[in-house]
Order: C-alpha cells, then sequence, then structure tokens
C-alpha cells in the first residue's frame, strides 16, 4: 500500500489552558510543547501508521522550524519531499481547553508545494490512494496521478479552477470555510463527507445515495481534539486506497478520528496498523 500527501505544514506551538482567554484576559498554559502540524502532516503520519509509509510532498520555509518540521516527521515515519521557499516556515499557537477543545492562531503564509518545484511527482503514478490539503493548481492535478485521490473542502475554490475528478472530499460540516457544493464541478466527486465530529456525519455519492455514519468512542478520555478531523481523512483516504465499501471506509475513519482526540497531541495515540 503507497500512500502520499500533497500538502502544507505548520510548525506549532500547543498549550494546556483551563479555558481559552477571552478579550483582556491573561491566562496560564501549562504543559507546553512544540512539533510539526497543520492538517497534511498529521495525516501524513496517521497514513504512515495505517500503510507503513508515506510520502509528504510539502513546502518548508528557508528557517530552522522548517529543518525541525523535516527531522520530526521523517522520525515519525514519514518520507519527506520539500521544496525550499525565501518566505519562513508558517507557525501557528495552539490552545487546548480543559474540554480537550484546540483553539488556534496562525502566522504568516501557508507554504504550498507547486508543480514547478523538484519534486518526484512522477512517483505518483504509483501511489494507491494520496490525500491534498495545498497546492498550485498543477500540482493538484499532478496528485491525480494516484489511483484514489482525496481533497479537504477547506480547498474548495482550488478544487473548482482545477475541476479534476475526484474520489472523495471531505471536510466539516460546521466550519463554514470547510462548504462545498458538489454540483460546482463537472464531474461530481464520488463521494462528499461532511463530519460532525461526536455526532458522527453524513455522506453522500455521485449516483445520489445518501446516509449518515457514527462516531466512535475514544479508547480513553478526550484528551486533544487537535488533529482529530485530519487523522479521519486520513484513515478515509487509507480505506478507499484499500478498496473498502463506503460504509466500512467511514466507521475506520470515525475510529482514526476518535483514537486521535485520546492522545497528548496530535501523534500521541493515533491508529495505527497494529490495532485494526
Amino acid at each position: 500500500m503507497r500512500t502520499a500527501v500533497i500538502v502544507h505544514t505548520e510548525w506549532i506551538e500547543f498549550g494546556h489552558v483551563e479555558r481559552v482567554p477571552a478579550a483582556g484576559d491573561i491566562v496560564h498554559a501549562t504543559d507546553a510543547w512544540e512539533e510539526p502540524g497543520g492538517g497534511g502532516a498529521v495525516a501524513a503520519v496517521q497514513l504512515a501508521r495505517l500503510a507503513g509509509s508515506c510520502t509528504f510532498y510539502t513546502s518548508f520555509g528557508d528557517d530552522e522550524r522548517g529543518e525541525w518540521s523535516r527531522r520530526r516527521l521523517e522520525g515519525l515515519g514519514v518520507r519527506v519531499e520539500a521544496s525550499i521557499r525565501s518566505e519562513p516556515t508558517r507557525r501557528a499557537v495552539v490552545f487546548v481547553d480543559a474540554n480537550g477543545e484546540r483553539t488556534i492562531t496562525t502566522f504568516g503564509d501557508r507554504l504550498a508545494p507547486a508543480a514547478r518545484d523538484h519534486l518526484p511527482w512522477s512517483e505518483l503514478d504509483g501511489v494507491d490512494a494520496a490525500y491534498v490539503t495545498a497546492g498550485d493548481p498543477e500540482a493538484i492535478r499532478e496528485a491525480r496521478r494516484a489511483r484514489v485521490l482525496v481533497a479537504t473542502s477547506r480547498i474548495a475554490d482550488l478544487l473548482v479552477e482545477v475541476d479534476l475528478r475526484l474520489d472523495a472530499v471531505v471536510g466539516s460540516a460546521a466550519d463554514p470555510a470547510e462548504a462545498f457544493d458538489p454540483d460546482v464541478l463537472r464531474e461530481a466527486p464520488h463521494l462528499v463527507v461532511r463530519t460532525e465530529s461526536v455526532r458522527g456525519g453524513r455522506y453522500e455519492t455521485s449516483d445520489g445515495r445518501r446516509g449518515t455514519y457514527e462516531a466512535v468512542d475514544p479508547p480513553g478520555p478526550v484528551v486533544d481534539t487537535y488533529g482529530a478531523g485530519d487523522s479521519f481523512a486520513a484513515g478515509l483516504t487509507y480505506a478507499l486506497g484499500i478498496g473498502t465499501g463506503i460504509e466500512e471506509a467511514l466507521a475506520l475513519a470515525a475510529r482514526c478520528g476518535a483514537w486521535c482526540a485520546a492522545g497528548k497531541g496530535p501523534y500521541g495515540n493515533q491508529l495505527s496498523a497494529a490495532d485494526l
């Protein structure tokens, strides 16, 4: 099983707080740590843990945060293929409150891979499943080399511009930035999934089927929801890549999201092949 992601990444500073500060407040964060994040990084590690490997197509800034990101992701089993930009690597601050809910503030522009970058695009011809969160239009077209291609609905405008056949599009039903209308594409994605957190979610297919899926109870208390949605997307990508049916794929994806939420940070408790 060969997997890949065509994505962005960010260097994240995490901290647990009792509550997210209101305007004018000062709160003290405990248990602070730093590591690479963003939807692409989280999905890449989840795919590597399920499939045994994942190639990470991205761009880093020419700075220490970019190098830290490379080293950490490689240490987590991801093969990193990155172009280097003159801009700084995007960073973010994430507050995780007492209920495990995350609040994110980003700093800087999102760096995305471009087809003109000297990356091993031709290797995507042999990839079973790929997930995309960022890239220029031609990079998204390169991603279509993969047998199964899943995209985040957060890049809906880019998907409309490229107008490719997509096997699945996934996003949050509650986030206006992830709203997606499949009718805007000439060929509707085979599957559109709209997640609803602990309520499960909904799906529709290009042949008119509609349905819902149930959430999965996490294996322990919810610690940190950062990365749960991205782990869900990676689980869906993996399941579609191995040829499971829609209901089975959504069940595995929901399990990936639930397992992630029961660990510290995005990588503390992701589902692995040994758990299947």
